[in-house]
């Protein structure tokens, strides 16, 4: 069942990438880091600190040398951190794609406005 789940968050997170009009996949990894400190400065409303505080246990979940199945028990002590891994970088990717259109709209109305 957690490999359906899997497949079905990395199925989705192509999907959204792949779409006509959407911030493709190298676009969405460059906006990353200016979201994540966009989010962390309070000038990107849409990224919560609950969204950032999952997504730095997700990483320090992976980069641990504490699993909640040890990575000694081959084949399955992996497949943890591979989910972790699948699941930080779909909500990522969905996030960064988001953060990418925000900007383009915040861009977009900065050139609706009159000059004085």
């Amino acid at each position: 069942m957690a490999k359906a789940g899997r497949a079905a968050a990395t199925w989705r997170a192509y999907r959204e990438v792949s779409k006509p009009g959407s911030p493709g996949l190298f676009t969405r990894l460059k906006a990353m880091p200016r979201m994540l400190r966009g989010a962390v400065k309070g000038n990107y409303p849409h990224l919560g600190k609950g969204q950032l505080a999952m997504f730095a246990a997700g990483l320090a979940y992976i980069i641990s040398p504490v699993d909640a199945i040890p990575d000694f028990l081959l084949g399955i002590g992996i497949v943890d951190d591979f989910g972790v891994f699948i699941w930080l970088m779909s909500s990522l990717l969905g996030a960064s794609g988001r953060y990418v259109e925000w900007e383009r709209e915040d861009l977009e109305l900065l050139h609706q406005k009159p000059r004085s």
